[in-house]
C-alpha cells in the first residue's frame, strides 16, 4: 500500500513538472547549461517525458519502464540542477535562495531511491 502511495506522489509531482515545461519553457531554458543545444527543445522533450512517465508509473504494464526511464531522465537532467545552483539562477517564481538549489541535488537521488523501491525496479523476475 505504502508502494502505491509513494508511486501516485510521484506521479503527480511529475506531471505537475511536466506540465509547467509546456507552460513556460522560458523558466526552464534558463536552467539548461550553456554547452547543450537547443534548450526549448530539451526542455520539451523533458517535459514530455514527465508526463509519460507519471502516467506510466500508475499503469500496472508500464510500471517498471515508466520507473527506470524516470531514473534516467532524472540522471540526464542533473546537470541543468548542477548549472542552476553553481550559477545562483532563479527559478520561476521562487525566491532566489542559494540553498534550495542546492538542496534539490541529493534530493534527486532520494527521488530515484524511491522509484526503485515503489516500482520494484531491481526485483527479479
Amino acid at each position: 500500500m505504502m508502494k502505491a502511495i509513494v508511486r501516485v506522489v510521484i506521479a503527480v509531482f511529475f506531471l505537475g513538472a511536466g506540465v509547467a515545461h509546456f507552460r513556460d519553457p522560458e523558466t526552464f531554458m534558463k536552467i539548461v547549461p550553456p554547452w547543450l543545444p537547443s534548450a526549448r527543445t530539451l526542455v520539451y522533450v523533458s517535459g514530455f517525458f514527465e508526463v509519460a512517465g507519471a502516467i506510466g508509473l500508475l499503469l500496472p504494464a508500464t510500471r517498471v519502464a515508466a520507473g527506470w526511464g524516470l531514473v534516467v531522465l532524472l540522471l540526464a537532467v542533473f546537470p541543468a540542477n548542477i548549472y542552476m545552483a553553481t550559477e545562483g539562477i532563479k527559478f520561476g517564481d521562487f525566491p532566489p535562495q542559494d540553498w534550495m538549489s542546492w538542496a534539490r541535488l541529493p534530493l534527486q537521488f532520494v527521488l530515484i531511491g524511491l522509484l526503485v523501491w515503489s516500482c520494484e525496479l531491481l526485483k527479479r523476475p
